[in-house]
């Protein structure tokens, strides 16, 4: 069985964790803050101090964290992890990050005598714990089937999106579309508020229309609760990803409106101080402007 070494325990990685712990590899971690890692020394994972320690002597080195700076402040430098990768080392990248950074990274673990996935992934905090993430991934084929048992231990689909760079293309639209339909979905909650609807009505007709969907029918709940704590995925990393795909989107020529209504949108709120909180509270940021 493979030796794996993780880079990042927020929500996802935590998640990731203990699955590869549940199911028998492995695995030594290394968190910036190391209180993180205490669980998992406890569940028998060695703790690394460094990146690059954790990557030493390891099949597969993961990293997952927030944006491209820190996937760049992990990989690079003295003590990053491709500084300790070992040649035949497959090294992926799970945090959502530009196509742009995972091909320079690609290239650069190329060079190491390594191989590079990017491998974003979807899905939130209960997914990531019950091993049942959506995995996008980009590179090789072949590597892909040599690390798939250790992904599939994390993972309930996986989707092979072609060269290096899809994988972190897809995530940055999907996240994109993500964003639009909950800012949207925030004005109509808002809207039904104002118009004096029956909430718990409006949740239930929400639920069941064709308005609804996966992302819907788990927010829905807390806009009715104004819950936004116990965060599944914290609003400065959605607000982070759509700025990242309305730069990729400029690549091409393109000019998302609703995509850069949304990002105005998400700004409000973080600009409240709600940029840890959920997602979902993303309405709050509308509500002082609908008032």
């Amino acid at each position: 069985m493979q030796h794996i070494a993780l880079i990042g325990l927020g929500i996802m990685g935590s998640g990731m964790a203990h699955n590869w712990l549940d199911k028998g590899y492995s695995l030594v971690v290394h968190n910036r803050t190391r209180r993180k890692a205490e669980p998992f020394a406890a569940r028998g994972a060695q703790v690394a101090e460094t990146p690059r320690q954790a990557a030493a002597n390891a099949d597969i080195i993961v990293v997952m964290v927030g944006d491209d700076d820190q996937s760049r402040a992990v990989w690079l430098g003295e003590d990053g992890a491709l500084a300790g990768a070992r040649a035949g080392a497959v090294l992926i990248d799970c945090s959502t990050v530009t196509p742009a950074w995972v091909r320079d990274l690609a290239q650069q673990a190329h060079v190491k005598g390594c191989d590079f996935l990017d491998s974003p992934v979807t899905g939130s905090k209960p997914q990531a714990a019950a091993g049942q993430l959506t995995l996008f991934v980009g590179g090789d084929g072949a590597v892909l089937e040599r690390v798939r048992p250790a992904l599939e231990a994390i993972s309930r689909q996986i989707h092979y999106m072609g060269p290096t760079g899809t994988g972190a293309t897809w995530k940055l639209i999907n996240n994109m579309m993500a964003a639009v339909q909950m800012a949207a979905l925030s004005e109509g909650w808002l809207l039904a508020e104002k118009a004096g609807v029956d909430l718990d009505q409006a949740a239930a007709l929400i639920a069941d229309s064709a308005s609804s969907s996966p992302l819907v029918k788990g927010k829905v709940p807390r806009l009715h609760d104004n819950r936004y704590g116990d965060t599944d995925f914290a609003l400065q990393w959605m607000l982070k990803d759509v700025r990242y795909a309305l730069t990729l989107a400029e690549q091409y020529g393109l000019h998302p409106d609703t995509a850069r209504a949304a990002e105005a949108i998400y700004q409000q709120a973080a600009d409240k101080g709600l940029g840890e909180q959920d997602f979902a509270s993303v309405i709050e940021g509308l509500r002082s402007k609908m008032q």
